[in-house]
């Protein structure tokens, strides 16, 4: 029987395995820790009085992920909850705009932007799992829906700061974009940034912005169940140190990044994809604090309370000179900082009467700070008295997340910089996902296309690319 070891089961590994397990392979999938999930987790804190996420929290991409869906997650224990609104973005003068399930509602309270609006982000508005679909994935390759694709194109190529100033008169209108353009972690100044200000826009609008039901843990326990239940083997709390130490197998996935590829190789990858690697660059990082609150944020705009996911930099001029500054290496004094609202949506994770608060605050790569107090200041600022409901706080800066998760190198979450050829080539143009070394090794983790996020599709391109060169049917 032709077999396979996955190394590493945070979602990429474990979709991996899971469509590699059902295509007939023998499949063993090596985890380092004692649970599975890698950043997708979950876990008891705050005395065991709520469940709070390590990692990824809220899921922009989970609910329409091709991968997820033919994967039927939701039928295996997974459930998905959504907050009133996907996302809300708090303005100065105590007002915010609000990114509605519904894209006339959205558009309406933009006022002057409502036309603008509705014509920018509608390919990804009226086709969220086909925008999906087009996005997430290699770029050399034929688009199942070309015409889609080229109509998000040419909304997405233009820098955001460029586009949000050409289409939108109003402030509202800028900095909702604006907001949603930062999951980029770019200069909003930077090429192709205004795909992800149309794709998440338009993608919250219809299927919204969504929380697992009990913690993201439970995409990961829901991925290892369908992976299991083709027969793959999970084992955890063994840590792979040398590709040598593995066992014999007719396929090695790594769901790993490009530094930690090259300690694991010992040298046995050369040429210009050895001097790749060792060029990767990974970016601005993050610095996550976890919030312990005695009642409801008292947000200015109440509307923002019923959020889901609200994004914390004021206005457009505001959160582009933020993610400048972080993208060349200073701290800002009032950095971007996405904050998500678990007990919106999924009101179990806390005591009664309490309420938990994720959030983190966009820093320079391997920042060695701790951002806890410019989180708490944003949040203050557009929420008055927010500091006297903290009940308890745990602060993860760059330092703490990369120990938690080597993936996480200095802090940073994608997986690596999107600047330059990075942004095409992850890490080479033509079959991303090969690594070219003896045996059959293959990368799916986040350092390859499509990138970041909780969505299983560099697993899911990883795992079929290996299926076609071993000629197995994908299934």
């Amino acid at each position: 029987m032709t077999s396979a070891v996955v190394v590493g089961a945070g979602p990429n590994g474990l979709t991996a395995a899971a469509v590699l397990a059902r295509a007939g392979l023998e499949v063993t999938v090596l985890e380092r820790l004692d649970t599975v999930g890698g950043a997708s987790a979950s876990i008891p804190a705050f005395g065991d009085q709520a469940i709070i996420d390590p990692g990824a929290s809220g899921h922009p991409f989970g609910i329409t992920s091709p991968a997820f869906r033919a994967l039927g997650l939701e039928q295996h224990g997974l459930e998905w909850v959504h907050a009133d609104y996907p996302m809300a973005h708090p303005l100065p003068g105590g007002r915010a705009a609000v990114l509605h399930r519904d894209a006339e509602q959205t558009a309406r309270e933009l006022g002057v932007d409502a036309k603008a609006w509705l014509r920018l982000h509608a390919p990804a508005t009226d086709d969220p799992e086909g925008t999906a679909e087009a996005i997430l994935g290699p770029l050399l390759r034929w688009p199942k829906d070309p015409v889609l694709l080229a109509r998000f194109g040419l909304r997405g190529a233009w820098p955001a700061t460029l586009l949000a100033r050409s289409v939108f008169r109003s402030g509202a209108a800028q900095a909702l974009f604006a907001g949603s353009v930062t999951h980029a972690t770019l200069p909003l100044g930077h090429p192709l940034t205004s795909a992800f200000g149309v794709a998440f826009g338009g993608v919250g609008h219809s299927a919204g912005w969504p929380f697992a039901k009990g913690g993201s843990q439970s995409i990961a326990d829901a991925l290892r169940r369908v992976a299991e239940d083709a027969g793959a083997k999970v084992r955890t709390g063994v840590d792979v140190t040398d590709l040598r130490e593995l066992p014999l197998a007719d396929l090695i996935l790594l769901d790993i990044t490009p530094h930690q590829l090259l300690r694991l190789a010992h040298g046995r990858i050369e040429g210009l994809y050895a001097k790749r690697l060792e060029r990767w660059t990974y970016g601005p990082a993050v610095s996550k604090l976890d919030l312990l609150l005695d009642g409801p944020v008292p947000w200015e705009d109440e509307r923002v309370a019923r959020a889901g996911t609200v994004h914390l930099g004021g206005t457009l001029a505001e959160i582009a000179h933020a993610e400048h500054e972080v993208a060349v290496g200073r701290m800002p004094e009032r950095p971007f900082v996405l904050a998500t609202q678990p007990s919106a949506a999924d009101p179990e994770r806390a005591p009664a009467g309490k309420h938990t608060l994720w959030a983190y605050a966009h820093v320079p790569h391997a920042w060695p700070g701790d951002a806890s107090a410019a989180i708490e200041a944003q949040i203050e600022r557009f929420a008055p008295g927010f500091r006297d409901r903290i009940v308890e706080r745990r602060p993860m800066p760059p330092a703490a997340l990369e120990l938690w998760n080597p993936n996480l190198v200095g802090g940073s979450i994608g997986g690596g910089s999107l600047i330059g050829t990075q942004q095409l080539a992850r890490p080479k143009l033509a079959n991303p996902y090969r690594v070219p070394m003896a045996g059959r090794v293959f990368l799916c983790s986040s350092s390859v296309p499509p990138g970041g996020g909780v969505h299983g599709m560099s697993g899911w391109h990883a795992a079929h690319a290996a299926l076609r060169e071993i000629g197995v049917h994908e299934g």
